[in-house]
């Protein structure tokens, strides 16, 4: 064992034995922007032994003040890639897979069956359903966090928990994101430490559990809180995320996205309503076709879903179409 973990090693939870269960682990991080980087500092700087890193993006100047994997000679690059490529000069001892791609529902399956934990900073709600589903069918724990402006969120679902979906079965409409409420670097870099220390708590495992626990932090009034979910009920049926070349022929697909946010839709003879206008559909007869709804980021789409469902359809899909 290297001196690289000493001081790790020292803390009677780690010790030895500890180090080695962090070597032979592997951990699925899905986003490697302001949470992700983070997490896979802590996690590569720990010597997790196996660390697949999940994201489509390329890298953008936005981005660096509160991503610190990245330089200026990174702009345009994958984040994926680049980040892999620091954190190879940063700890060469560990094994580092990048996937420059999106999580879809094609991919989840395979990419959760290969780790031991998974790492949800992706800071989308399509994301965290679909990982949710996944983890709890194959009973994964799964790390999940999200920060917009001065507020956020880490809790651990799934692995023998609650699910997301159990904690948080309904989205806001009103679609907030970095890029429109803001967020400080600090606040998302604190929330992303803390999940690194959820995964490292996981692989230790030590008690008591992370599972079915949530902390919250208000970085303007400088207060944690949180709130245990063990226990919640799973909801009696949840509304699938599918890939788009699922969508079949007879489904009658409701494209959520303005004309101004996507001039075409990729599904010919899509309609085109917003999730205000969404219950114009309840006043249509009953009908046995799957309503698809689709949007960028699954969030309008999960709330739209919420509508119809509460009208009495429940033959419904989702698309996230990024």
């Amino acid at each position: 064992m290297t001196e690289r973990y000493a001081r790790q090693v020292v803390l009677p939870e780690v010790g030895a034995t500890g180090q080695q269960r962090l070597a032979s682990a592997s951990v699925l991080v899905v986003g490697a922007g302001g949470l992700g980087c983070p997490v896979l500092q802590y996690l590569a700087g720990a010597g997790v032994g196996r660390l697949t890193i999940v994201d489509h993006d390329r890298v953008e100047e936005t981005n660096l003040h509160r991503q610190p994997l990245y330089a200026m000679t990174d702009i345009g690059q994958p984040k994926a890639e680049a980040a892999a490529a620091t954190l190879r000069r940063f700890n060469p001892e560990i094994r580092i897979e990048p996937v420059i791609e999106r999580l879809t529902p094609q991919n989840v399956g395979s990419l959760v069956a290969a780790a031991d934990v998974i790492v949800d900073a992706a800071d989308s709600f399509a994301v965290s359903y679909m990982l949710s589903d996944a983890c709890l069918a194959a009973a994964k724990p799964l790390v999940s966090a999200s920060v917009i402006g001065l507020t956020g969120y880490a809790g651990v679902f799934c692995g023998g928990g609650p699910s997301y979906r159990a904690v948080f079965p309904e989205v806001s409409v009103d679609g907030a994101t970095c890029a429109t409420a803001g967020v400080l670097g600090s606040a998302v870099a604190l929330l992303g430490a803390l999940q690194a220390h959820m995964t490292l708590h996981l692989l230790l495992g030590l008690e008591p559990s992370a599972l079915g626990r949530v902390v919250t932090f208000d970085a303007r009034r400088l207060a944690f809180g949180g709130f245990s979910f063990a226990g919640s009920p799973e909801p009696q049926a949840s509304i699938p995320f599918i890939a788009p070349d699922a969508v079949a022929r007879d489904d009658l697909v409701v494209d959520l996205r303005g004309l101004d946010e996507a001039p075409q839709s990729p599904f010919a003879g899509a309609r085109r309503l917003t999730v205000s206008e969404i219950e114009t559909l309840l006043q249509e007869p009953p009908s046995n076709r799957r309503i698809v709804l689709c949007c960028r980021s699954g969030q309008r789409a999960l709330a739209a879903a919420d509508r119809l469902r509460q009208g009495g359809r429940d033959n419904l899909a989702l698309v996230a179409l990024g």
